[in-house]
């Protein structure tokens, strides 16, 4: 197994599971390697993934230096069409069948939950992991990951949010608005699975210092309250149906105001797995585990505080 950081080229990598709802081994597998065959992408059954692929321009994929050369998903079934799709040269039929065949591995499953499991064995073989979002959604989960990557375990996750091009230029940038008094931010889909969403859109904006999380809604409506130390208040909508306010960002200060939208997913996803690759060849995070940390606190407060009937959720308390 190669040393971390790992400087040979190519960087052989393994893309790892697929849950519901979740293309990612698909998308990700094309941008990485930079190719796809056009009639397997036709069967891809995420519309979205098919539309914004095929309208990029060919020298606009793939990544210099790395290839996955390794799919497994949890039905075969997708394993092989996006080894078909992805030009992809090995279906293995255990997860586990890459450790020594690879140097890193992306867990592709946007189910918190599961992460744990599905990380423990390239953990304990010492290969260095990203995760997709979130992370994870229970304290026990987070505790596990904070002494896995305390004992020096190569391993981050992300929201592609992050590194959408719209929202960068405010990133600890938002001296034109004054002192930023206000954020909202909407985002589709459930609070378990795309909170991570709205909250790394935000999070760069604002900077750390968190203080309480409040979610008023319920399942399918989560409306959340966030409070900042630096005195700013932070709405989050996740609402299951809202597809067309998906990935709004309003942000309102005492001498102006802004509204964004993300639009390119190509190019947050793209920037999103260069961090990765730059991790691999250097060694140092995209973003510091501390973050992450308190990412996922905030995560599982949204789900602590609506499962408790809207009850003030405060940071401190989940240290």
């Amino acid at each position: 197994m190669p040393k971390f950081p790992i400087v040979s080229a190519p960087i052989k990598l393994a893309m790892l599971g697929m849950t519901e709802g979740n293309g990612h081994p698909y998308s990700w597998s094309i941008i990485l390697n930079g190719r796809y065959d056009a009639e397997a992408l036709a069967q891809c059954p995420y519309p979205a993934i098919r539309d914004y692929i095929s309208k990029q321009p060919s020298h606009t994929l793939g990544i210099d230096g790395v290839e996955v050369t390794h799919v497994w998903t949890d039905d075969p079934a997708d394993a092989e069409l996006v080894a078909k799709v992805a030009k992809i040269d090995t279906v293995v039929s255990n997860a586990t069948d890459v450790i020594g065949n690879v140097d890193a591995v992306l867990v592709a499953t946007d189910k918190g939950e599961e992460h744990v499991e599905r990380c423990r064995p390239f953990v304990e073989a010492g290969i260095p992991i990203f995760v997709d979002k979130p992370l994870c959604n229970t304290r026990r989960d987070l505790a596990i990951f904070s002494d896995w990557v305390n004992a020096g375990h190569p391993l981050i996750s992300s929201s592609a949010m992050r590194f959408a091009k719209e929202f960068a230029p405010y990133h600890q940038a938002t001296h034109a608005l004054g002192k930023l008094e206000y954020v909202n931010f909407t985002m589709a889909k459930s609070w378990e699975t795309y909170g991570i969403h709205s909250l790394e859109a935000v999070y760069p904006v604002v900077g750390p210092g968190f203080i309480s999380v409040q979610n008023t809604g319920h399942l399918e409506r989560n409306i959340l309250h966030l409070r900042h130390r630096d005195n700013i208040d932070i709405n989050l909508v996740n609402i299951y149906n809202l597809a067309g306010g998906a990935g709004m960002m309003t942000l309102a200060g005492t001498h102006g105001g802004v509204q964004l939208r993300m639009a390119d997913s190509f190019h947050a996803f793209k920037a999103q797995l260069t961090s990765f690759v730059d991790y691999l060849r250097l060694g140092t995070p995209p973003v510091p585990w501390e973050e992450t940390r308190e990412l996922m606190q905030l995560v599982i407060a949204g789900i602590e505080s609506r499962e408790q009937g809207g009850k003030t959720i405060y940071l401190k308390d989940l240290e």
